[in-house]
């Protein structure tokens, strides 16, 4: 008998017509490791939450079927049992510091008080992150913070674990290593984990199932070993190291420039560069470890975060720029996409993005309308943007700064919760962009897939200094 059974589960959020999921019939062993991909808003993070109990039958949501955990039913959420790491990790913190955060885990798990601190340090360590467990959570990196999450997933010792793009902003080291974490949970402790991913990098050969959710049928099915080769087969590609050329110092022109600039955080030096330049026009990649202060360096660029030195904006010093003004030069994608919506729906959004652009001639109705299909967004104006995946509030988020027009355009992980399609979509979106209005982009990435015939110039942030450099790994 299979220790995890999904018998005939259907569910929608509106009527039986508009099935998420249907009639998905999964079984999975104890001690197994489990890849479940699919397309950006297939309903990958659905069947996690339906696995977890947090969707049960009521008004509104539409459910049949049954979880079964050896051979019985499933109805209550149970800690003991399914343990789930949301793919926005903010949505799941309720304390101040991570420390705070582990103890009121194990308090809710009713654990022994004796046994919190040696929990807690055999969590933080497992994962890598000791260094971590006095900060507070709203001064961590969004990698830090999926690593926090892991952390509590590990101290709730839960028999299935539930992983919703644990990766999504996780540098390539810290991804293998955590992998590798969770194969000796998986064969040491006979965890059965499910692992929801678009990035399918470093798993062939290491998992024991690999499903895929079809959008098109709405099912959920176990990929054959012609089906696991195709869809391994893009990401087994290489970056080369002369995919990036060097910028050609003083023969372009900079539109934004760093003269002798030192940021801290929390007492913290985490930058400190006597000389850079952005060149305009072009498309900047920034790499760097997690927590190394990449989305920091974006918050001073854009002026919410202070620094010494000066910052320049096509020749003058930001610090002199209205910043009312300066919001019409310089845009950011937060990293967050709930942290950049004002409003209630999609379309909502999109008019409030319209009425404010710069370059109202070119993005009429009728042409955001096109790139609202070309992003794969139809159907959803009247869903509120709350409600979206976490991959189809990036793509709104992305395309919303995008028609604001302005020159400068910061992108902290724009490819997080996205599928190879949907990525694509997107980089042909800004690629065209970027071209046709002369438009200056500088992104944050840990994916790196796709991007080589994108991104113009790379940059890599370690010990407090940038980098021109012509590889990313």
């Amino acid at each position: 008998m299979a220790f995890l059974t999904i018998d005939h589960l259907s569910f929608t959020y509106t009527t039986p017509e508009a099935a998420t999921l249907q009639d998905v019939q999964l079984n999975f062993q104890r001690g197994t490791l489990n890849l479940l991909t699919g397309a950006s808003g297939s309903g990958k993070s659905t069947l996690l939450k339906i696995i977890a109990g947090l969707y049960p039958k009521h008004a509104g949501q539409l459910l049949s079927g049954q979880i079964l955990v050896h051979g019985q039913p499933v109805t209550l959420p149970d800690a003991s049992l399914v343990a789930l790491m949301f793919q926005n990790p903010d949505n799941q913190f309720v304390m101040d510091t991570v420390y705070e955060e582990l103890i009121f885990t194990l308090e809710n798990l009713q654990i022994d008080p004796a046994e919190f601190d040696d929990k807690v340090t055999a969590a933080l360590d497992f994962v890598g992150i000791s260094a971590l467990r006095k900060r507070h959570l709203a001064t961590l990196s969004g990698g830090e913070k999926q690593k926090v999450a892991l952390a509590i997933i590990v101290a709730m010792d839960s028999q299935i674990i539930l992983l919703d793009e644990p990766f999504a902003s996780i540098d390539p080291q810290a991804r293998a290593d955590i992998l590798a974490k969770l194969i000796l949970l998986k064969s040491e402790q006979h965890k059965t984990i499910i692992i929801a991913d678009h990035d399918l990098s470093d798993y062939q050969g290491r998992i024991d199932q690999l499903l895929y959710d079809d959008q098109h049928t709405h099912q959920v099915k176990a990929a054959n070993e012609a089906q696991q080769a195709a869809l391994f087969r893009p990401f087994l590609r290489k970056i080369k190291s002369s995919d990036y050329p060097l910028p050609a110092m003083g023969q372009e022109p900079a539109i934004v420039n760093l003269d002798h600039v030192a940021i801290k955080q929390f007492a913290r030096e985490i930058l400190n560069q006597p000389q850079l330049d952005f060149f305009a026009n072009k498309v900047t990649l920034i790499t760097g470890p997690n927590g190394i202060g990449k989305s920091t360096l974006f918050n001073a660029l854009v002026k919410l975060k202070s620094c010494q030195g000066t910052i320049s904006y096509a020749g003058r010093d930001i610090k002199r720029i209205h910043q009312r003004q300066y919001s019409r030069d310089i845009g950011l994608v937060f990293q967050n996409a709930d942290r950049q919506f004002i409003a209630v729906t999609v379309n909502e959004e999109l008019e409030a993005s319209q009425k404010h652009s710069l370059l109202p001639q070119i993005y009429t109705p009728e042409k955001v309308a096109a790139l609202f299909a070309q992003l794969g967004l139809e159907g959803l104006e009247e869903r509120i943007v709350y409600s979206l995946s976490e991959g189809q509030k990036k793509r709104l988020q992305v395309l919303l700064m995008l028609i604001m027009g302005t020159p400068v355009l910061l992108l902290d992980e724009p490819f997080k919760g996205l599928d190879l399609e949907s990525m694509q979509h997107l980089i042909d979106l800004l690629q065209q962009t970027a071209a046709e209005q002369q438009r200056t982009i500088i992104l944050i990435s840990h994916q790196l897939q796709g991007l080589t015939k994108f991104v113009d110039y790379h940059l890599t942030f370690e010990q407090q200094h940038l980098q021109y450099v012509g590889v990313a790994q």
